[in-house]
């Protein structure tokens, strides 16, 4: 597998203050395009993701959505009616021959904030996911050290300061993939598209890190996956906490510095 791909950004000029005062200098943007993303013929969601590792983006979410279950994938290929330069590699359709499950479209654009609320949402899961087994606790000074080496491995925020992470990572805490995007649901989307495309699902034994918050729908997509732990820096939602609970996972936030707040589960003190 290979860590981490560089993303792409846009150079321009922009008006700068700083203590020397106002001037013109370069910067760099990343830049952001919709994805369409299909199953087989059908149109299950737009997303604005930054290009690149589009084929695991879109694998990662039709996995995340359960329309994988029961079958696997054929090809994945740029558009479905003519040439990938004709939508300017916009569209990606993931082909399974209509053996999977029926999907539900997506309404509107998908952002982390999408899907059920509440308790009902977390009923929906178990219905549709088992309770995660155990997976190895992961030892505390591995937990506090994946910040920092996901971080180091983050080419692209270092030139533009503009793109979530996330990264799989085993119980060493050594990087198996990581994956940047301006959005945290399509980075862990990328991150387990791969993972998924190399056979290596379900992710016993390992762990899933985001960059910013642990939101409800990055859980589920987690869970999906099998990742007993999951590593955020920033802070995890209510409804997040709850499901993490509910599918037996360590959900670990404020991860910062030698710091870190455990919300379910456990780990190695």
């Amino acid at each position: 597998m290979t860590p981490v791909t560089n993303g792409p950004t846009r150079k321009l000029l922009v008006e700068r203050r700083d203590r020397h005062g106002w001037h013109r200098t370069p910067d760099e943007v990343v830049v952001e395009e919709p994805l369409e993303i299909r199953l087989d013929d059908v149109l299950v969601a737009t997303t604005m993701r930054t290009p690149g590792q589009d084929f695991e983006l879109a694998a990662g979410f039709c996995h995340a959505e359960g329309w994988l279950e029961g079958t696997s994938v054929g090809t994945i290929r740029y558009c479905a009616t003519g040439p990938a330069l004709e939508s300017d590699f916009n569209v990606v359709t993931v082909e399974t021959g209509g053996t999977g499950p029926e999907p539900t479209p997506r309404v509107g654009t998908v952002t982390s904030s999408c899907g059920l609320c509440g308790s009902l949402a977390i009923d929906a899961l178990l219905q549709r996911l088992t309770v995660l087994g155990a997976s190895g606790r992961f030892a505390l000074d591995v937990l506090v050290g994946v910040p920092e080496r996901v971080r180091s491995s983050q080419v692209t925020f270092d030139r533009t300061g503009g793109l979530h992470a996330a990264a799989a990572f085993d119980q060493r805490g050594e990087l198996l993939v990581v994956r940047e995007d301006i959005g945290r649901h399509n980075a862990v989307d990328k991150a387990v598209g791969r993972l998924l495309l190399d056979g290596a699902l379900p992710a016993t034994g390992l762990g899933l890190f985001v960059s910013g918050r642990a939101s409800f729908e990055l859980v589920t997509k987690a869970w999906a996956a099998g990742f007993g732990v999951l590593v955020a820096v920033s802070a995890p939602s209510s409804l997040a906490v709850d499901a993490a609970r509910q599918a037996g996972m360590t959900l670990v936030g404020f991860a910062r510095g030698d710091e870190l707040n455990v919300y379910s589960g456990s780990i190695e003190r």
